[in-house]
């Protein structure tokens, strides 16, 4: 049964807007999430030893009694009402910046902005009412440029502080509408007369990934793209290739050529690529299939 301080203290809780659960950490330890609306409290969570996952959008509180510790703290220091700051506030100076920056790129499209400000141009519509040049700048050199930043995993853009869960996707999204286009322009016209197009789309799509890669392109007998796939997924410095299911995809896909292509920055494994080649060779018989290779080794620097 819910002892009388233990229900104060939910009432208090739920008072304030927020909502709670219980999970375990990896180490086993428990920990508190707290959703709802947690913006108007951010400040007193942070300072109770929170801390905000950005995934999964929910403040963490770690060890026992964060229920209790919430309670209180809400009661010594009551939050503003939600929505009046907002709604009290001046509008501030650099909301003229975003205009200005709209209509320069309106008017003289990608080409006359700098990479931190076609970023800033993203974070607009995901994080709105802030200053986010500084946090333009910073990603574009934590990640090395404006595609780095479009192709990093969401875990490592949750990294950086101060970008929200939205930014995060909103970046993600563009990544992927661009793949997106980039794949279709390939889908138009043979692979071999757009080798260039493909490098472009493949560094794209693989250049930045932390783990190795091993990808296969499907064409058919015009060398046009019928598939693009991730055979296997490894490790840092490690790929497992089976040639069987290179094959029986390929058959399953009627190609009639290969494109085969590994993120790896050793270059060691091309007598190991060399290798596999022979094997599906060996693997296919009398079934030629094959009319070109050639090993794509990508190094996104």
């Amino acid at each position: 049964p819910m002892t009388s301080d233990a229900s104060s203290d939910l009432e208090i809780i739920a008072g304030a807007g927020l909502n709670l659960s219980e999970r375990r950490a990896p180490d086993g330890s428990p920990e508190t999430l707290i959703s709802g609306d947690t913006h108007p409290w951010r400040h007193l969570l942070r300072g109770q030893g929170g801390r905000w996952d950005k995934l999964k959008r929910v403040w963490v509180l770690e060890g026992d009694g964060a229920e209790a510790r919430l309670a209180a703290a809400i009661r010594a220091e009551p939050g503003p009402a939600p929505g009046l700051a907002e709604e009290t506030a001046e509008k501030p100076h650099y909301w003229g910046h975003r205009q200005r920056l709209r209509d320069r790129f309106m008017d003289q499209g990608a080409d006359g902005l700098a990479d931190y400000e076609l970023l800033e141009l993203l974070l607009f519509y995901a994080i709105p009412r802030i200053d986010v040049k500084p946090l333009a700048k910073r990603l574009i050199e934590r990640f090395g440029g404006f595609a780095g930043v479009l192709a990093a995993e969401p875990e490592r853009l949750a990294e950086v502080d101060d970008i929200p869960y939205q930014a995060i996707v909103q970046l993600k999204a563009v990544h992927a509408a661009g793949l997106n286009l980039a794949r279709a322009e390939l889908a138009e016209q043979p692979v071999l007369k757009s080798w260039n197009k493909l490098l472009q789309y493949l560094k794209a799509n693989m250049g930045p990934a932390a783990r190795e890669q091993f990808r296969v392109v499907f064409l058919n007998a015009k060398n046009a793209i019928i598939a693009d796939e991730v055979q296997q997924e490894g490790t840092v410095n490690h790929t497992p290739v089976y040639p069987r299911e290179v094959i029986k995809r390929a058959l399953d896909l009627g190609a009639t050529a290969l494109i085969m292509v590994h993120k790896h920055n050793c270059s060691i494994f091309y007598n190991i690529f060399q290798f596999v080649i022979g094997r599906i060779f060996y693997c296919v018989g009398n079934v030629y299939f094959y009319q070109s290779e050639r090993h794509l080794k990508l190094n996104y620097n």
